[in-house]
C-alpha cells in the first residue's frame, strides 16, 4: 500500500518485476551463444568454484594447513553429512563426485544474489534448476537400472511391496506420477520459487529504501531506515536459504539414488 501511495505521488518508485530475470544480451546477442548477466553469473561461480578446489587441492600434504584444510573441510561435509549419511560408506563415495558438485554449484550460484554488481542468484532463472534436475533423473535412473535390471526396477518402482492386487490400478499410475514426472520437477521448482522468491524480496526492500531515502518526501525518510533494516534483516535470511536449498537439492538427489538402488 505504502509503495502505490508513494509511486502515486512521486511517479519514482517501480516495484520488482518478472522481468528482472529476463536482463538483455552482453555478448553474442542474438546467436545461440548469447550471455546475458545471469549466464555470465553463472560461468564466474562456476570458476571460482573449480579455481577454490584446483587451488585447495594443488599440493596436498598429510596435515592440512590453510586453503587446504578448508577445501578437505567442505568436501567433508557433503561426503559425511550427505552422501554417506543417506547412501553408506561405498555409494556415497560412488556418487561424490556427483553430489559434491551439485552441493557447491547451486550454493555459489545461490550466494551471487547478495553479492554486488551480481545482485540475482544464477539459479533464479529455470535453465541451471531444469538441467540439474535432468541429471538427477538420469542418474538415479541409470544406477536404479544397473544395479537391479530394467524389468525389476520398472517393477519395484510402480509396485511397491504389499499393495493388493485390487488396488495396483489406482497406485501405479500415481506412482509413475510422482517417481518419474514429480521428482524432477519439485526439484526445479523448489530450487527455482525460493530463488525468485528472495531475489524479489530483496529488490523490493532495497529499492523502496533508495526512493524513500533519496527521492521522497522528508516525511517518509524514517520508513526508508525501516526498509534498509528490514532489507538487512533478510538478507541474512537470504543466505541462510541459499545454503539450505543447496544442502537440500544435494541431498533429495543422494535420496532418490539410494531409493532407484533399493529393491524396497
Amino acid at each position: 500500500m505504502a509503495s502505490s501511495v508513494l509511486a502515486a505521488s512521486e511517479g519514482g518508485f517501480h516495484k520488482p518485476s518478472i522481468e528482472e530475470f529476463f536482463p538483455g544480451a552482453l555478448l553474442f546477442a542474438g546467436t545461440p551463444f548469447e550471455i546475458n548477466r545471469i549466464m555470465l553469473i553463472r560461468l564466474v561461480m562456476t570458476v571460482v568454484v573449480a579455481g577454490f578446489f584446483l587451488i585447495a587441492m594443488r599440493r596436498p600434504k598429510l596435515v592440512p594447513r590453510g586453503v587446504q584444510n578448508l577445501g578437505e573441510y567442505a568436501l567433508d561435509f557433503v561426503r559425511i553429512h550427505i552422501a554417506e549419511e543417506v547412501m553408506g560408506r561405498d555409494n556415497g563415495r560412488r556418487f561424490l563426485p556427483l553430489l559434491t558438485t551439485f552441493f557447491f554449484l547451486v550454493w555459489a550460484c545461490n550466494l551471487a544474489g547478495v553479492i554486488p554488481l551480481f545482485n540475482i542468484a544464477g539459479s533464479a532463472v529455470v535453465g541451471l534448476p531444469l538441467v540439474l534436475s535432468v541429471v538427477t533423473y538420469v542418474v538415479f535412473n541409470y544406477a536404479g537400472i544397473k544395479s537391479q535390471g530394467f524389468g525389476r526396477y520398472l517393477k519395484n518402482q510402480l509396485i511397491p511391496t504389499g499393495v493388493p492386487v485390487y488396488m495396483l490400478p489406482l497406485v501405479m499410475p500415481i506412482e509413475l506420477v510422482s517417481t518419474f514426472i514429480l521428482r524432477p520437477f519439485t526439484l526445479t521448482v523448489r530450487l527455482l520459487a525460493n530463488m525468485m522468491a528472495g531475489h524479489l524480496m530483496l529488490v523490493l526492500f532495497f529499492s523502496a529504501t533508495s526512493f524513500l531515502l533519496f527521492e521522497a518526501s522528508a516525511l517518509f525518510k524514517p520508513v526508508g531506515v525501516l526498509s534498509f533494516a528490514m532489507g538487512f534483516v533478510f538478507t541474512l535470511f537470504e543466505l541462510l536459504v541459499q545454503f539450505l536449498q543447496a544442502y537440500i537439492f544435494t541431498m533429495l538427489t543422494a535420496v532418490y539414488i539410494d531409493l532407484a538402488m533399493h529393491e524396497h
